[in-house]
């Protein structure tokens, strides 16, 4: 099972942002980032996950820990109604970020993903360990 945390993080909403995640693969720890300007912190949730899959092997199984609801409510939930209406919202609204939506959601099909929500900024030394490689990102 590979172990993926992600996390995102915007200096200024929109503003400057940073995404990170730790991939382990049989106990050995990779750490990638990237960075954009002008976004927000909710595509940089999102690219984070994006980036990590695509740097594993498909038909991988796969436990997926973020401390975003947003990201893990709405690739697990929410996802399945945007689809079916259109990708609007329950408020007829258009989903936002439905490029970084679509593009996570066909990605995820390929692996068997288990999506696990984290407590931010508590015990999760991993979790805390991504919070700061994000950080640091959104500040380079």
């Amino acid at each position: 099972m590979i172990k993926i945390y992600t996390d995102g993080s915007c200096i200024g909403n929109p503003g400057n942002g940073g995404w990170g995640a730790i991939i382990i693969v049989d106990g050995k720890k990779n750490k990638i980032r990237g960075n954009k300007k002008n976004t927000t912190n909710n595509q940089m949730e999102l690219l984070a996950p994006i980036k990590a899959l695509k740097k594993i092997p498909k038909g991988s199984k796969v436990q997926i820990f973020t401390d975003s609801k947003y990201v893990k409510s709405g690739i697990t939930e929410w996802i399945h109604n945007w689809k079916k209406n259109g990708w609007k919202t329950s408020n007829k609204q258009p989903v936002k970020n439905k490029e970084l939506w679509t593009e996570l959601d066909l990605l995820s099909n390929e692996f068997e993903i288990i999506w696990i929500w984290v407590k931010a900024h508590s015990s999760n030394e991993l979790n805390n360990e991504v919070d700061l490689i994000a950080r640091e990102a959104a500040n380079s």
